[in-house]
This record gives structure tokens, C-alpha cells and sequence, in this order.
């Protein structure tokens, strides 16, 4: 495995590990944030290891798409999820009135650690 990925993938832990803290301490609409950060450093991470480095959101979610998801590497659910989660990013770091729950980030940060015990086995398999 490429250094790059080992690095994204250990980020995209302690991303996790932070984004509990935040949602047990009643910060929802900020531990929504960091659940996606998790999942977007994993799907970077996936595609770094195929070689592909993009600058935007955009970029990864379309790569992790086209190179997971179309050629039925990853269950699409995975980037469903990212989507799902960016946009409530978006909402939570933007809006002004927010009202994501300590539930709705718990449910992201399951969603996370699933993709990245997904992207772990599937980066073992290449190995």
C-alpha cells in the first residue's frame, strides 16, 4: 500500500475518533462535519492507491464513483453515504440555524467506520 493512502486512512481514524468526542459531548451539527471528513479521506485514500489525486469534493466523489462504484469494486452505498454526508456538512459548518442531532451524527459515524473497514479489506485484497 502507498504511503499517501496508509496516511489517509490513519487520518481518516482519528478523524472518527474525534467526531465521537464531538457527538457525545452534544456537538452534533460538528461531529456531522468530521464523519464526513472520515469518509472523504477514505475514498481519497482508495483512489490514491489506484493513482488518481483530485483537488475538489467534487473531484473525489465523481472518481470514487466512477472507479468503486460503476466497475462494482465497492457496494455504491459507500458513496451514497459521502454524498449524504457532504451535504450535511454543508449544513451543519454553513447553515445558521442547524438542526443536526448527536443521533444524526452517530449514524454518519457508523456509516464511516463501515467504509473504512470496507476500504481496509478491499486495499488488504490488492495487496
Amino acid at each position: 500500500m502507498k504511503e499517501a493512502t496508509q496516511k489517509l486512512l490513519a487520518k481518516a481514524a482519528r478523524v472518527l475518533t474525534f467526531a465521537e468526542r464531538l457527538r457525545t459531548s452534544d456537538d452534533g451539527e460538528f461531529a456531522v462535519g468530521r464523519a464526513y471528513y472520515a469518509m472523504f479521506y477514505i475514498a481519497e485514500a482508495l483512489l490514491n492507491e489506484m493513482g488518481h489525486r483530485f483537488r475538489k469534493h467534487g473531484g473525489v466523489h465523481g472518481a470514487f464513483r466512477e472507479h468503486f462504484v460503476k466497475t462494482g469494486l465497492l457496494d455504491g452505498k459507500y458513496h451514497q453515504w459521502l454524498l449524504e454526508a457532504f451535504s450535511q456538512r454543508i449544513t451543519g459548518d454553513y447553515g445558521l440555524e442547524s438542526d443536526l442531532t448527536a443521533e444524526d451524527a452517530e449514524v454518519l459515524i457508523g456509516q464511516a467506520h463501515e467504509f473504512l473497514k470496507a476500504a481496509q479489506q478491499f486495499l488488504q485484497t490488492k495487496e
